[in-house]
């Protein structure tokens, strides 16, 4: 048994369905059901025995308490997290909560309940917490990728909530004993993706004939990491990584906003073109720059191959057809995600 929080989340799901799919081992799931919490993730397991879903916030300790009582797992996995920079800078409050205030509590009973374990059960826990790549900051164009020891350097509400809680974790692990893993992976895309982020928004956008907005010179540079690939590392670094250790994982795709969103235009070409031979990246629209927006990230993931032997199995080609084919095909999950709540972020942040 592990306890998942976050499981109904895009990465969060994801790594459920793997770990089902893969390890075959019960999963408990705390999710809070935020706007980016989405049930209809994890259709495919209603009646599977093997998943319990609970719906809570890491911050209520109590709950917490009772389900490490209850359920005995043998790890912690959290992925709970506001994660989107543009809502942090927005409304940085959430973030603070979730991501610095929820996980003091969630690592508070995590402490108590490993505490409370005794032979291999307390020599086997691990709490791993999954973080990002924005912790280190903006890199120049030439300036060599991300390791495990850059020096963090957040510079949105986002990220720096990011930072703090990657520092709680690693105090637990120093001052406690906590037996706890780090990662700090690079951009992640792949089915379930909430379409606020980059190349969701660009799907839908394109489908409905409406405006592709790319910020400033569209220029901005980032790894792009497939989720699958991202999860399967994750259960590489809680079988085998060791305590007290940080991981990054990227895909090794460095590639700018605007190669982004024109590759995805691209594929929607071939898939369902336009009349007249009109392409897609007509509809890209250059709008006003992200306050304080990072220029470049890059990971070196030279750690964890060394160490664990992973290797991403996707090229950006490969992940990103699949990504555009799923949206295609998954027309009824679309629909649930684009009302009410999402309908009301986009109009705030790009006007109607």
């Amino acid at each position: 048994m592990i306890l998942v929080t976050g499981g109904a989340g895009f990465i969060g799901s994801n790594f459920v369905l793997q770990w089902l799919a893969t390890e075959g081992t019960p999963v408990v799931n705390l999710d809070k059901l935020t706007y980016a919490g989405n049930l209809r993730n994890l259709a495919s397991l209603e009646g599977d025995p093997r998943h319990c879903f609970v719906r809570g916030d890491i911050g209520d300790r109590a709950l917490v308490a009772h389900l490490l009582e209850a359920h005995q797992p043998r790890a912690i996995v959290n992925f709970a997290a506001e994660s989107h920079v543009d809502r942090s800078i927005r409304g940085p409050e959430d973030f603070i909560q979730t991501n610095v205030v929820g996980t003091f509590h969630l690592l508070e009973e995590a402490r108590a309940y490993h505490a409370g374990l005794s032979g291999p059960a307390h020599a086997g826990f691990r709490f791993l917490h999954v973080s990002t790549d924005e912790v280190y900051g903006s890199l120049g164009a030439h300036d060599p990728a991300f390791t495990e020891a850059t020096a963090y350097a957040p510079n949105s509400p986002y990220s720096a909530s990011k930072a703090a809680s990657d520092h709680l974790v690693r105090a637990y692990h120093h001052t406690y004993g906590l037996p706890v893993l780090t990662t700090n992976c690079s951009n992640n895309y792949g089915p379930f993706q909430f379409p606020e982020k980059l190349i969701p928004l660009m799907i839908l956008n394109a489908l409905r004939g409406q405006a592709l907005p790319v910020y400033g010179d569209g220029l901005n540079v980032r790894d792009w990491l497939y989720v699958d690939d991202h999860c399967s590392a994750i259960r590489r670094v809680l079988a085998h990584g060791r305590v007290g250790e940080t991981y990054n994982i990227g895909g090794g795709n460095e590639m700018t906003n605007l190669e982004v969103v024109k590759t995805v235009c691209a594929l929607l070409d071939e898939a369902r073109p336009l009349p007249a031979g009109r392409s897609y990246a007509s509809l890209i629209q250059f709008v006003e720059d992200r306050a304080g927006h990072d220029r470049r990230y890059a990971i070196d993931a030279g750690k964890i191959e060394r160490e664990l032997g992973f290797r991403p199995a996707e090229s950006f080609e490969s992940g990103i057809r699949k990504t555009v084919a799923w949206y295609l095909d998954h027309p009824a999950w679309v629909e649930s995600v684009t009302s009410g709540e999402y309908v009301k972020w986009v109009a705030a942040h790009y006007g109607t």
